[in-house]
């Protein structure tokens, strides 16, 4: 006779915040802006692009040396 058990229950962290775009970047608004409108149409998987992008975009922001 063979016993069944149950597997230990799944332990999903919480989804990550959406990155702040920096606030003088054409690139970061443009992403933020379609990231809006991507949530307000509940295309949650566009959204969740747009973060990506944003967070791989997040490293240029230096400052130019005039």
């Amino acid at each position: 006779m063979s016993t069944t058990t149950m597997s230990p229950p799944v332990d999903l962290p919480l989804p990550a915040e959406w990155p702040d775009p920096s606030p003088r970047c054409k690139v970061c608004g443009a992403l933020a802006e379609q990231r809006a409108a991507a949530a307000a149409a509940g295309d949650y998987s566009k959204v969740s692009d747009c973060n990506v992008e944003l967070r791989r975009h997040a490293g240029p922001h230096r400052r130019r040396q005039p």
